[in-house]
């Protein structure tokens, strides 16, 4: 009972918040002289405004998914625009409606521009760190890192051949995919035939990947652990793995799995390099006191879309970039790919290029 009632409350705080944005471009259609049919316009905003929860419904309405991810991105800026200009209106001489409320357009309209071109044009970052193991039979070794591909519908078979081409460029030794690979459902990477283009990944020791809280999401994931193994990608599931006498890795099953094990569990006794590779970065502290060397997570996003990223800041300890805790070389990347708008604002897609030397 309690869940319903703060479903109903949710639904009606969205419902008020979206009219209240409908009544914003109401007031600037009006004084353009556009505003002709207000139950059309009315219902056709409910209708976008709710497109998230219909396209689930059934597979056929996936249009309406499609919808709903570029309506998160209208949501957020249409309403800070929307404030914005109430605020220009309420608190300043000029009050000229058809001006502000044009540039306000103006303004989101140039936001999903730069924030389809963040999103789409994945940048290479790289990492350069020190790991003292003298046990290892490597000098260095460079791994690619990259998460949250979300590969579906809009991150798309073209986005995940940027990668593989960014990645074999870079001739890394091994390949990391630190969780969400793809959005929910594997189906839309079958039906891509992303398989086709992942297997095209190359590296030394081959390329490993770990379930993130969307995989769970999916309840598909025996299908999603299937079509990896189709693409060369080896998924841990808290599992720790020798290398060659090369190093350990470890790859755990995301938080979302409640009965997962613990860190603890998955330590080796050997003192070769320890990379760990957890999907949510919501504990450093334990892998540090663990001795992990090289610790890799995604999940935040960096927020994707200002000034979101002042809130994972806030709820991680790292939510984004390289941080030593101790004597472990933390990574926590904003992810290769993007979930809901294909957009990005205050953050970027990219990999992760880390270059590990051992003394």
């Amino acid at each position: 009972m309690p869940k319903v009632i703060g479903g109903i409350l949710l639904i009606s705080i969205y419902s008020a918040v979206t009219f209240y944005l409908g009544w914003g471009v109401k007031q600037w259609l009006g004084a353009m002289g556009w505003f002709r049919y207000p139950i059309l316009f009315w219902l056709v905003l409910y209708l976008v405004a709710f497109s998230i929860i219909i396209g689930r419904l059934h597979e056929s309405l996936r249009f309406f998914s499609v919808i709903g991810d570029y309506w998160m991105f209208i949501f957020e800026y249409g309403l800070l625009l929307c404030l914005a200009a109430q605020l220009i209106i309420w608190l300043t001489p000029f009050k000229n409606v058809q001006i502000i409320g044009s540039i306000a357009i103006a303004v989101l309209f140039m936001l999903s521009i730069i924030g389809s071109y963040l999103a789409y044009s994945p940048v290479v970052r790289h990492l350069e760190i020190t790991v003292d193991k003298k046990d290892s039979e490597l000098k260095s070794l460079r791994a690619v890192v990259a998460s949250d591909f979300h590969l579906g519908v809009l991150s798309h078979k073209r986005h995940l051949q940027r990668f593989v081409h960014l990645s074999n460029e870079a001739q890394p030794d091994l390949v990391l995919l630190a969780g969400d690979i793809v959005d929910d459902d594997p189906k839309w990477f079958v039906q891509g035939e992303m398989a086709d283009v992942m297997k095209q990944l190359t590296s030394t020791y081959g390329t490993y990947g770990i379930l993130g809280n969307h995989e769970y999401y999916g309840k598909k994931i025996p299908e999603f652990i299937k079509e990896m193994k189709n693409a060369n990608v080896n998924i841990l599931l808290d599992e720790t793995i020798r290398i060659d006498d090369a190093f350990i890795l470890t790859g755990q099953e995301d938080r979302t799995n409640k009965d997962r094990k613990p860190l603890e569990e998955l330590k080796s006794s050997e003192s070769l390099p320890w990379l760990v590779m957890n999907h949510t970065p919501d504990d450093l502290l334990t892998p540090s006191k663990l001795g992990v060397d090289l610790h890799m997570s995604g999940h935040t996003h960096k927020g994707q879309l200002w000034p979101n990223q002042y809130i994972t800041a806030r709820v991680f300890e790292l939510d984004y970039g390289y941080k030593l805790k101790d004597q472990m070389h933390t990574l926590v990347s904003s992810g290769y790919g993007f979930w809901g708008p294909p957009m990005r604002i205050g953050s970027r897609s990219e990999l992760w290029i880390v270059d590990m030397k051992f003394r």
